[in-house]
Parts: structure tokens; C-alpha cells; sequence
């Protein structure tokens, strides 16, 4: 399964890649919503995890516009910002679920699975598609 990251604080995307790829992802980065756009127009993606708070384009512009584009991989809004009304827009954009930072490798993963199960996974002729829900979360 690929997973596209877009994460502007260079640590916290590290360390998501690092966990990811521990638990058998393909890990693919940004940190722009630019950068980060590209990557989810131009290539074949089973899950993004998206910060709002980006530079060049926020997050709720990549979304809007991967949707807009015909976008239809799950994608985890993984954000500081905590108001209902962040929360309520970022759904509005065409996320299926907003996790609040700071947060835990399991509070990731168990809000990946609904994540995952409003958008199912299908195959690309380039990856070998695994739903993220099944593999299990990495050891801590």
C-alpha cells in the first residue's frame, strides 16, 4: 500500500515515514500542499495523511482540489488545529476523518480504519493494494 505524508514540520514527517515503513507502507513525502498536490494527481496513492497548516497551498486547498480533480483515495486530515470548525471544513473539503495532534501511532491508525473503510482501497496496476485497516499497527 502507498501512503502520501504532507507534513511541513520536517521531525513529524520523519517520524511518520519511519513508523510507515516499519509497518510496511510505501512511504511517499511532501512538505508543501505544492509539492504535495503533485504527488496526488500525478501518482498512484492508497492513502494520504494531510496537515492543514502547509505552505504554498494549505491542506484544505490539496483536498478540495484532489477532489475537484476526480480524487477518490481516503484521506486523513492530521493537524494542531483543534476547533470544531476546522474539523467541520476540513470534512466539508472531501476528508474522511481529522485527527488533532499531538497524537499517539495508535490514535493514527485506529482513525485510519473508517478512513479506509468510506473510501475502499482498489488495485493499480503499478502496486500490489493491501486495505490499511488490515495490517496490523506497528510495535511500540
Amino acid at each position: 500500500m502507498r501512503v502520501l505524508v504532507i507534513e511541513d514540520e520536517a521531525d513529524l514527517r520523519s517520524q511518520l515515514q519511519t513508523q510507515l515503513r516499519r509497518a510496511g507502507y510505501a512511504v511517499d513525502i511532501a512538505a508543501d500542499g505544492t509539492e504535495g498536490y503533485y504527488f496526488g494527481k500525478e501518482y498512484p496513492i492508497d492513502l494520504a495523511v494531510v496537515d492543514l497548516g502547509l505552505p504554498d497551498l494549505s491542506g484544505i486547498e490539496v483536498i478540495r482540489k484532489w477532489r475537484a480533480d476526480g480524487g477518490k483515495f481516503p484521506i486523513l486530515i492530521l493537524t494542531a488545529r483543534g476547533r470544531w470548525q476546522d474539523k467541520v471544513e476540513g470534512l466539508e473539503a472531501g476528508a474522511d476523518d481529522y485527527l488533532v495532534k499531538p497524537f499517539t501511532p495508535r490514535n493514527c491508525w485506529r482513525a485510519s480504519r473508517p478512513c479506509c473503510a468510506a473510501r475502499p482501497v482498489s488495485p493499480s496496476p503499478r502496486f500490489v493494494a493491501v486495505r490499511f485497516c488490515s495490517i496490523p499497527p506497528p510495535r511500540q
